[in-house]
């Protein structure tokens, strides 16, 4: 029987991480729970760095970005000596299970600590959108907001000097960033690991919106490590008539307040991360399919193919 938990934040931060947070503390502890939260993610359990938790520990947090626990990466916690000193930490301070938010390498850590003995329950903390096991990441629509903000911003310098904005967000080999902005900002084009990157068929494009319908502006949303944007930008210079200009959104993407979108995600999913380690089940990482609430193997999230987002590229095609 569970009696303590522990929750902790790693990989990259994510906007509503502070509100899954809140959630598994208070949802435990009105079930009876202890609560220890744990700084650092990996890396503070590595070195017993945690404190206990009272209601008071997360009151305000809730519209808070970022997370109050911090983050930072252990890429060494996949050894099993560094895995065995986090078990003893664990259970030095009798912690008989873990929530842990963030991103598939910190589901792996999970899996890892749960085939030991420790069960943990996972939940989608990132705002790449690239978790299998969920239709939605928290942080996800918190980003895509800030990605619009931006966009709609360089939208209207751009149609003042006859520009083409090339902005790259985030994605982490995942397009879901690039093309849900796209499509909202009702850019002219998107390159995604999904599109792929065909260089010539951009130049060609951008040619066609200004010889031919005379656009004052252009957007073209690129997907981070997809292709050199600044290079891009230097290119189509060269060979269009706009002028190019490249914007990487970077970090800005990570930080602000959460929607409430993200946070009654991040709620819901912390409360049914509790529910989980309550009914003794381990393993496990929570995600939202068609609006419900689930639960699945993390081994089975880590394999599932992403969804398809084909009716997505459909539509943007037919919205141009």
């Amino acid at each position: 029987m569970v009696r303590k938990i522990g929750v902790l934040t790693s990989g990259g931060d994510a906007p509503g991480m502070n509100a899954a947070i809140r959630s598994v503390t208070r949802v435990a502890l009105n079930n009876g729970l202890e609560v220890y939260g744990i700084y650092d993610g990996y890396k503070g359990l590595l070195e017993g760095r945690m404190m206990k938790m009272e209601r008071s520990s997360v009151s305000d947090i809730l519209s808070r970005g970022g997370t109050i626990l911090g983050s930072a990466r252990l890429p060494e916690f996949k050894e099993d000596e560094i895995q065995d000193k986090c078990i003893e930490h664990l259970k030095e301070n009798g912690i008989d299970a873990l929530v842990v938010i963030g991103g598939d390498g910190s589901y792996r850590g999970a899996l890892a600590l749960t085939k030991k003995g420790i069960n943990c329950i996972g939940l989608p903390g990132t705002i790449d959108n690239d978790i299998s096991g969920s239709d939605l990441t928290i942080g996800f629509d918190t980003a895509l907001n800030t990605c619009v903000e931006c966009v709609d911003k360089l939208r209207d310098t751009s149609s003042s000097h006859h520009r083409c904005s090339i902005v790259e967000v985030m994605g982490n080999h995942c397009g879901d960033l690039a093309l849900y902005t796209a499509i909202s900002c009702g850019a002219e084009m998107v390159i995604t690991p999904e599109t792929g990157y065909d260089e010539l068929e951009v130049l060609e494009k951008l040619r066609y919106l200004d010889n031919a319908v005379h656009k004052s502006h252009a957007i073209v949303i690129v997907s981070e490590k997809t292709t050199d944007v600044q290079a891009l930008a230097s290119k189509i210079s060269q060979n269009t008539g706009f002028s190019g200009r490249a914007t990487v959104l970077g970090h800005i993407q990570r930080g602000g307040s959460p929607t409430p979108a993200d946070r009654m995600l991040a709620s819901r999913m912390g409360e049914k991360a509790v529910d989980l380690l309550m009914d003794g089940i381990g393993g496990h990482c929570v995600g939202i399919m068609e609006n419900e609430i689930i639960s699945l193997p993390i081994a089975e999230a880590l394999e599932r193919p992403r969804k398809s987002r084909k009716k997505l590229y459909r539509l943007f095609d037919r919205l141009y």
